[in-house]
């Protein structure tokens, strides 16, 4: 069996191929460079999820499609059972699971996003990519860097931001920290 990684990036060069675009096309839209969108789709290199995310857009396919080779069926309503979703294995600091997979059509992904207490302790990685976020805390302490920012948010704190800033969360106190995202 394949490592999904190498699954979700033969999704993404197929999907590319289909709309006729070039992987400098591809990379240009996402704002980086060839040589980087190139290491994704030969599943050398993870992929962050609001790049997977941006990819879908640009590729008119829907985020769940890239990531189970499925597109989703519901089309009123999706309900995500307790510990389900689609587990996304983006990005080795994060660990996602998209609540709303299921939904076709959505204007929005909802992830439940867990940091683990070593994730960034070399240094926390931004992202950034087009459109907003809210994230409201479930669990731990979260330090969220945005924008020259450093704020400290704990269980039911909430922010909501313009993505297209870098921003980056980092767990504290040595424990995981557990947070919803709404990526718009």
């Amino acid at each position: 069996m394949k490592e999904p990684r190498a699954d979700i990036a033969a999704r993404l060069k197929e999907l590319r191929e289909l709309r006729g675009k070039s992987p400098d096309d591809l990379a240009q839209a996402l704002g980086i460079t060839t040589d980087e969108y190139v290491e994704y789709e030969a599943g050398q290199k993870d992929i962050p999820a609001s790049t997977l995310q941006s990819a879908a857009r640009l590729l008119d396919a829907d985020l769940t499609e890239l990531l189970t080779g499925e597109a989703p069926r519901m089309k009123v309503f999706a309900v995500t059972r307790a510990g389900g979703g689609v587990r996304v294995e983006r990005r080795k600091d994060y660990q996602y699971r998209n609540l709303a997979a299921n939904f076709a059509g959505r204007k929005m992904d909802v992830f439940e996003v867990t940091v683990p207490p070593d994730a960034g302790a070399s240094g926390t990685h931004a992202n950034a990519h087009p459109g907003q976020e809210f994230n409201y805390v479930l669990e731990g302490r979260l330090q969220v860097r945005i924008h020259g920012n450093d704020l400290v948010l704990l269980p039911g704190d909430c922010i909501y931001f313009d993505s297209n800033y870098g921003h980056s969360m980092q767990a504290l106190d040595g424990r995981p920290a557990r947070f919803l995202a709404l990526i718009i």
